[in-house]
């Protein structure tokens, strides 16, 4: 029987997390019942900022484009993920070199791939040249927000695929040759299961991680053009650190928090993931 770890091996984690986790998180809660331009003293004004945000308009479109990244993220970047790390996890041949490849995106900041895609989808001399400006374009600029996210992170997301496939006994395949199943069949009945928790974990990434979304837009489009992707963490940081309103901002960012462990609970809650247990004590 294995031994169960000591709890204090766990203090260290928990120190972390409380001192750069917990504490912020507390002190931007406070702030949020305050009006505080970044100097000074914030000053108390109780739920304003709460009521301000209940009739916020231009918040509530960006709650609405973040949202919408945020699922057609998920709906394009997890089929994707899940095809090409099967793939990856095989032996055909190639294969090596292809994945090389296909997970250099990994290697690069966030800057980097944002000023890289703001370059080729330049009008004047990008690959759409004359032909289409689809950052420029209010209908298309959203669209392409979110396929340069997927660029960015299916191959993050392919690698905990390619992990989770390579660990499936490879018994259960030789028994579904045996039994006569085509490799339809044994994706449908054998990885898609075994990959399951796999789904849940990158889902839940993919969800709160697409919720959080900044870098990429600040950089690529700014919010623009006009507000056409300006998502709900850029309308924080224009109003905090552009427009001075600390307070209000944190009132944003308290909602973004919340809204993201609550996502999170929901899928865990959904799936089923919070009764599974691992095999063995404390690992």
């Amino acid at each position: 029987m294995t031994q169960r770890p000591s709890a204090l091996y766990a203090l260290p984690a928990l120190a972390f997390f409380t001192l750069f986790a917990v504490l912020p998180m507390v002190l931007v809660f406070g702030l949020s019942f305050t009006a505080w331009d970044g100097l000074g003293a914030p000053r108390v004004t109780g739920a304003d900022n709460w009521a301000r945000l209940y009739a916020d308009d231009q918040a509530h479109a960006a709650l609405g484009r973040t949202l919408l990244i945020m699922v057609l993220s998920w709906l394009v970047q997890t089929p994707l993920a899940l095809l090409t790390g099967v793939w990856a996890a095989g032996r055909q041949r190639g294969r090596a070199v292809l994945s090389a490849l296909f997970f250099l995106p990994l290697l690069l900041s966030t800057a980097a791939i944002a000023l890289l895609w703001q370059a080729l989808l330049d009008p004047n001399f990008g690959l759409t040249a004359g032909v289409l400006a689809p950052l420029g374009d209010p209908q298309l600029a959203l669209y392409t927000v979110v396929l340069v996210i997927t660029w960015q992170y299916v191959p993050f997301h392919t690698l905990l695929y390619q992990g989770a496939a390579r660990a499936v006994p490879p018994a259960l395949y030789e028994a579904a040759v045996l039994d006569g199943a085509g490799r339809l069949a044994r994706f449908r009945h054998i990885t898609l299961p075994q990959l399951r928790h796999t789904v849940i974990s990158s889902s839940v990434l993919m969800l709160v991680g697409s919720l959080t979304t900044f870098d990429t837009v600040l950089i690529l489009t700014g919010g623009g053009p006009g507000t056409a992707t300006r998502i709900l963490p850029l309308h924080m940081y224009i109003t905090g650190f552009t427009g001075f309103e600390l307070g209000y901002a944190s009132t944003i960012g308290v909602l973004l928090m919340v809204l993201g462990a609550a996502l999170s609970l929901i899928v865990l809650r959904a799936t089923g993931f919070r009764a599974m247990s691992s095999q063995q004590e404390g690992v």
